[in-house]
């Protein structure tokens, strides 16, 4: 027998232009770039992206129905098109923060949907966490807390599972700085000298490349590996990593409550192996409220077959 429920989008949308963009003054030395797609009076979304630093690409505004969501995107502190490039000056978790409501209010948004996948899933928890009136939904993918027991497996875990791009990334370093590759990195990242700076940069990112897809991708391994966002994501990661993300051990967890209110979907890929799906779980244990979807055949990357269908199909659920 036929449903009597309408088809839902399986993939993306198709590529379209910003009709509006600028560089935002966040604190004179720091400007962030955004933009907006989409419908200008439509329901406004913004896009968190991954990393930190990892900076948003065009195929990030294809999750959206451009002719019913005002979408903005835009560029965190020292990521993407944002000045300067790669600077962990002033660059913290609540900097961040602040930096979205900037946005918002010079955009003249009352409240947005949030949109985030990986370290845009932490960043999304932590906004709506202090700004839960300005936060019509959440969509989540990929879900990290930067909880310690998450950044040991992003940083040693992950072995278990590629240990030919551990190998590899841990490989980089002299035997005698193997046993703190977070600080061995993260003295390297920050070496003014591109000659020291840029092959590190370059063999941390191509690390996370190597671990994003259930198949293997030489297409998201290249793509790592590009000067500029390698540079991006490994200097601002490794600082943030360095840091606990600049958040209390559980404090996403911990307050969760606050937002228990907030229309959520989580969607989580089965064989994640850059934020395996206990974190995921973690998290709808404790917001038994928000819809949860595991992706059984899917890794990290939204641009996995399965995590676009399930990141459409939510966005398409909050037109409706």
């Amino acid at each position: 027998m036929p449903s009597n429920e309408p088809a839902r989008r399986q993939d993306l949308y198709p590529p379209i232009e910003p009709h509006a963009s600028g560089m935002l003054d966040l604190d004179g030395r720091h400007r962030m770039y955004w933009e907006e797609s989409g419908n200008p009076a439509g329901i406004p979304v913004v896009f968190l992206h991954g990393g930190p630093g990892a900076g948003a690409a065009p195929a990030h505004r294809r999750f959206f129905d451009p002719a019913a969501f005002r979408i903005v995107i835009f560029d965190q502190r020292g990521a993407g098109r944002s000045t300067p490039h790669g600077s962990i000056e002033d660059n913290t978790t609540p900097h961040l923060v602040a930096d979205i409501e900037a946005l918002r209010r010079a955009r003249g948004i009352e409240s947005w949907i949030v949109f985030g996948g990986s370290w845009g899933s932490t960043l999304a928890l932590a906004y709506a966490q202090l700004h839960p009136g300005r936060v019509r939904a959440l969509v989540m993918r990929g879900i990290f807390m930067s909880r310690k027991a998450e950044l040991d497996w992003f940083l040693d875990g992950a072995r278990h599972v590629f240990p030919e791009a551990w190998r590899a990334f841990s490989g980089f370093l002299p035997p005698s700085e193997r046993g703190d590759v977070l600080g061995s990195y993260l003295a390297r990242l920050v070496d003014p000298d591109p000659a020291v700076h840029m092959p590190a940069a370059r063999a941390w990112s191509t690390y996370e490349g190597s671990c994003s897809t259930l198949m293997p991708s030489p297409e998201t391994v290249a793509s790592f590996g590009e000067d500029a966002k390698a540079l991006g994501l490994a200097r601002i990661e490794a600082h943030y990593f360095a840091h606990g993300s600049f958040l209390r051990e559980g404090q996403l967890l911990d307050e969760v409550d606050r937002i228990r209110h907030v229309p959520a979907t989580i969607v989580q890929g089965r064989y994640d192996m850059v934020c395996p799906v206990i974190s995921a779980d973690d998290l709808a244990r404790a917001w038994p409220e928000a819809r949860y979807v595991v992706v059984p055949d899917a890794g990290h990357s939204a641009m996995e077959p399965g995590i676009r269908a399930a990141l459409v199909d939510a966005m398409e659920r909050l037109k409706r």
